[in-house]
């Protein structure tokens, strides 16, 4: 009940845009980019997540960060995030300059709901080298749910990072941010995970996820969302609950993209080619398939034959 009442808030408050089948859009979330030190996760995947950012610019898309971009519950300062990762967030602002860019936050960014750390920290940035300020993500407003609906039919698709209702990591996410940042983080380095996080815990990612498609049943939406980094995309008769995946599996990093009007789910990996040289690919996991056939609106429900 609660899963449904604190996505069901987040909906109503969510960013809506219109598309149609020249929309281009990359859902990533959970990058968790850290300090650059062992336990900053999404270090091993930066040059995969460089190479795919390259790719999506170059094929104007627009990019949807979907919560836990930056891991601000172990690095409070940003600076440190910052300065660990320049060559992203140069990317990160080419993106944002041209209007491609929607950060949504999650839990273990979700300082990213306080507009004054977002100006504290995002809008301006400072170059050691040249001594100078210079303008990073000036105005940039991070938002908690987006909402994109189809311009002819309607039809619409809500994306939110996925921790609303998880009770550790929403409502009560402020001890359990300590835990993390004073604990569990030293312990990342050697692959232990916190018990609160849904990553390992299996009956409480399944438990998350069943809550997922109930909201989804009772108020008929598609749903796109993060948090318990494992990449979802459904199969015949399943109700439509995808899932971006996140950015720190070993060699690889996943995403679900919208273009052309249809939706599948990618994965961008590290592979070793005949020449024995590494290549990062990009391959097909999933889809494509329209949009429309993720309709589950009473009103809108057609025979399965005619499709």
């Amino acid at each position: 009940m609660f899963t449904d009442k604190r996505l069901t808030e987040a909906y109503e408050k969510a960013r809506v845009e219109y598309i149609d089948d020249t929309s281009n859009y990359v859902f990533l979330s959970d990058c968790h980019r850290g300090d650059g030190s062992l336990s900053d996760e999404f270090a091993r995947n930066k040059n995969i997540f460089l190479h795919a950012m390259e790719y999506y610019y170059k094929n104007e898309f627009i990019y949807v960060e979907n919560g836990d971009g930056d891991e601000l519950w172990e690095h409070h300062e940003f600076k440190h995030i910052k300065n660990a990762h320049p060559e992203v967030f140069a990317v990160l602002k080419r993106f944002y300059d041209e209007k491609r860019l929607i950060m949504i936050y999650g839990n273990h960014n979700i300082y990213l709901k306080s507009q004054w750390y977002v100006e504290q920290n995002y809008f301006r940035n400072y170059d050691e080298y040249t001594e100078f300020f210079y303008d990073f993500l000036p105005g940039i407003r991070p938002i908690e749910a987006l909402v994109l609906k189809e311009r002819k039919t309607k039809q619409e698709i809500f994306v939110v990072h996925g921790m609303q209702g998880d009770m550790p990591n929403d409502q009560l996410w402020y001890p359990t941010m300590l835990s993390l940042k004073y604990f569990w983080r030293f312990l990342h380095a050697f692959g232990v995970k916190s018990p609160t996080s849904p990553v390992k815990n299996m009956n409480k990612r399944h438990k998350i996820e069943k809550n997922y498609v109930k909201w989804i049943q009772k108020h008929e939406k598609m749903l796109i969302c993060g948090h318990t980094h494992r990449f979802k995309y459904p199969k015949t008769k399943d109700l439509p609950y995808f899932n971006s995946g996140c950015c720190i599996y070993p060699t690889s990093i996943t995403a679900i993209e919208i273009t052309g009007g249809q939706i599948q789910l990618v994965r961008w990996k590290t592979r070793v080619n005949e020449d024995g040289l590494l290549q990062i690919k990009r391959e097909v996991m999933r889809g494509p398939d329209p949009i429309a056939k993720f309709d589950i609106r009473s009103s809108v429900r057609t025979d399965p034959a005619a499709e």
